[in-house]
């Protein structure tokens, strides 16, 4: 049997001072419409020298808008894999704190909100990779 090939996406978790997630409305012709994503993306084919915090400060502008400011750790909290409309994704989640500036979404997602999420509340808010790395996200959370 083969391996699987994988992409590879970014993911951030990023908190407000009150622990509130931010959370992306998805999109009509996302494989998640109808529940919401977090930040990030995937590794650009030229990339794959790039420090993951310059890539991460690539898709927050891109998704976010320019004028987001947030302190990354930059050690991964979670992991998750997903099937997009466009192939296999291997997921890994990093953690953020807010620091100020406006949220502009792109046109990548339909809205935003901030909400406190634990491990009880998850499922109304994702699903498939999404959930999987929230899931972990939290588990891990737990257990420290």
């Amino acid at each position: 049997m083969e391996n699987k090939l994988f992409q590879v996406s970014l993911k951030i978790i990023l908190k407000n001072e009150e622990g509130e997630i931010l959370v992306l409305k998805t999109r009509e012709e996302s494989s998640l419409f109808g529940f919401y994503d977090l930040p990030g993306g995937r590794i650009k084919e030229d990339e794959i020298e790039t420090p993951f915090e310059e890539i991460l400060a690539r898709e927050i502008a891109e998704e976010l808008g320019e004028n987001v400011e947030y302190e990354i750790k930059i050690k991964p909290v979670a992991i998750a894999r997903h099937a997009s409309l466009s192939g296999q994704l291997f997921w890994v989640f990093f953690e953020a704190l807010y620091k100020k500036g406006e949220i502009k979404i792109s046109a990548e997602h339909s809205g935003y909100r901030w909400e406190k999420l634990n491990g009880e509340n998850l499922e109304r808010f994702f699903i498939k990779g999404s959930l999987e790395g929230m899931r972990n996200y939290f588990n891990d959370l737990r257990n420290n």
